[in-house]
């Protein structure tokens, strides 16, 4: 039996259990939102402003190029670049040309970008110059490059040192010789949208059906997958996020765009909801903080949205009191486990509370999150609008009592068709219960009485040691409390007598470096953890890798393991 909605009571006054989310296209909410605040700023981007009505024109320029350069309704094309206008523009421009976005990390090496190229079919590419050389190892037949420069939106102080507002890793690579854009298939990201009047082509959409954009997910359990996002995925997920919150003011929102764009945190927020809801997006490169905190400080925007790895890294950085965070109404961590002790510390060093928020690509970004003002630590707060959530059986369809550690379920208009061409994957993740569709989010957790939910782990990450469970993360959590311990990362190794045993791997401060034994470690944990959790090896290491939005990779870790 399902359990209902006790989740309301903790909604802020004037936010609705449902709204109606219509039939409209993504092309036309963009056109109407861009009609509807054409003279406000869209993108800002070191100092240049990008007007609603300019990035619009923009937009249809290049939806031209695209259809003279044959994009038609369903081909997958494919974006690997920064954070950028050209980023907003390519991505608004492929679906007004009837193509269907396939982001692709900028992180990503020349075989993952292969797979995703394979895989989604992508024929075309939009790449930032100093991005194709991974492009051209994968030695991928493609029909069109489009190549854009960082430095083509910057203003012109700042355009003739592009490269400066990269400020780290990307800083190393090279743009492509001149002679590459000179090869048949090559094409000027610039050039193009100079070139082509604002004629777009007409297209008939059906937004339940016709697939914006391909995202991949990070590729945890092998190979990544595609996700399918509708139009009406985008239109409803946008939409539940502004309703949930009401302060976020439509056509008078500033938003700080740092989260990167592939990413389904960065994609919905500021591509996405941000465009569609009139924000200016305050568009960032690198995650650098000084910048960062730089952009905060400057543009006042009513709340930030930052992942766990940027306030770990703000609640201890000199420069953070630089920023008045009480002056905003929410402060909001997303795209990864917000750990407790991070949301704590973070409160002690700026007197704020950190909402936690949850979505995953397959629920096009967003799903749960803690109101304002009523946050829980260790919890991603109460489904959103439109949006029902429950515990079910790991391996059952068969819903859990409240209280009871099971994996969490979400229905609602945001959550993805499924995987491409991946029936069976996507059988997986389905569970009909009563005529309600639940997506296995494949995240272990409960609800409490009034709605909250607590996750513990993924369910690929879960340990079993003689049948017992041991969740990861909890392990990860009591290991960093050590003052010695900069970075944990634990998985389960096969050990045939009890199932798998519990593997630490773990990353000292600098000062403790051949001084914490695996004894030292081991007697840490006796008194904070049962018997079976403490980890029986541990293995000291140089760091811990981590995904491109720096989650611990224990995908990684087992197959470095294997």
């Amino acid at each position: 039996m399902y359990l209902g909605r006790p989740w309301l009571k903790a909604y802020l006054a004037g936010v609705p259990a449902d709204v109606e989310i219509g039939a409209k296209s993504l092309n036309e909410a963009f056109d109407e939102a861009a009609e509807k605040w054409k003279d406000h700023t869209a993108v800002t981007f070191y100092g240049r402003r990008i007007s609603y009505g300019e990035l619009k024109e923009k937009v249809d320029r290049f939806a031209t190029a695209l259809h003279d350069l044959g994009v038609r309704k369903g081909d997958r094309v494919a974006i690997l670049m920064l954070n950028s206008p050209e980023y907003v523009i390519s991505y608004y421009g492929v679906v007004k040309a009837g193509g269907v976005v396939s982001p692709i990390s900028p992180v990503y090496v020349s075989p993952e970008i292969k797979h995703q190229l394979k895989d989604s079919g992508a024929e075309r590419i939009i790449c930032q110059d100093i991005l194709y050389d991974g492009v051209a190892r994968t030695g991928s037949e493609l029909k069109q490059v489009i190549l854009a420069n960082i430095a083509d939106s910057l203003p012109p102080l700042k355009r003739f040192m592009g490269k400066s507002v990269l400020k780290g890793v990307y800083q190393k690579m090279a743009a492509p010789s001149p002679e590459i854009q000179k090869q048949e298939g090559v094409y000027s990201f610039k050039e193009l949208i100079r070139k082509y009047p604002p004629a777009p082509p007409r297209l008939s959409i059906d937004p339940e059906e016709d697939l914006v954009s391909l995202p991949y997910t990070g590729g945890t359990t092998g190979k990544p997958k595609g996700v399918m996002i509708t139009h009406r995925n985008v239109i409803a997920e946008a939409l539940i996020f502004q309703r949930f919150y009401p302060f976020l003011e439509e056509g008078n929102t500033i938003w700080i765009g740092y989260m990167p764009f592939y990413h389904a945190a960065g994609q919905a927020r500021a591509v996405q909801n941000g465009i569609l809801y009139g924000y200016n997006v305050i568009t960032i490169v690198n995650p650098d903080p000084d910048v960062v905190l730089g952009a905060v400080a400057r543009y006042k925007p009513t709340t930030f949205l930052g992942a766990p790895t940027m306030y770990e890294i703000l609640k201890d950085y000199k420069k953070t009191d630089r920023v008045q965070w009480k002056n905003l109404k929410i402060v909001l961590s997303g795209a990864d486990a917000l750990h407790e002790f991070t949301a704590k510390d973070w409160k002690t060093r700026t007197g704020v509370d950190l909402h936690d928020v949850y979505g995953m690509t397959e629920l096009t970004g967003f799903s749960h999150g803690c109101p304002a003002g009523k946050p829980r630590v260790g919890s991603i707060g109460v489904p959103a609008v439109n949006t029902l959530a429950a515990i079910l059986d790991p391996e059952r369809d068969e819903y859990l009592p409240v209280g009871e550690m099971g994996e969490m379920v979400v229905a609602g208009p945001q959550v993805t068709k499924g995987y491409w061409r991946n029936p069976e994957a996507t059988g997986e993740c389905e569970a009909v219960i009563d005529g309600i569709r639940w997506w296995r989010t494949g995240d272990l957790g409960r609800m409490d009485e009034e709605g909250y939910f607590y996750l513990y782990d993924r369910k690929r990450d879960l340990i079993k040691y003689k049948g017992l469970r041991v969740y990861a993360r909890e392990v990860e959590e009591v290991l960093k409390t050590h003052p010695q311990i900069k970075e944990a990362g634990v998985i389960g190794v096969p050990e045939p007598k009890v199932g798998e045993n519990v593997k630490a791997f773990v990353v000292l401060e600098t000062d403790a470096r051949g001084k914490l034994s695996e004894e030292d470690i081991t007697r840490f944990c006796q008194d904070k953890l049962a018997h079976y959790k403490i980890p029986k090896v541990i293995d000291f290491v140089g760091e811990i890798p981590k995904t491109d939005v720096g989650k611990v990779s224990r995908r990684e870790l087992r197959e470095e393991e294997g």
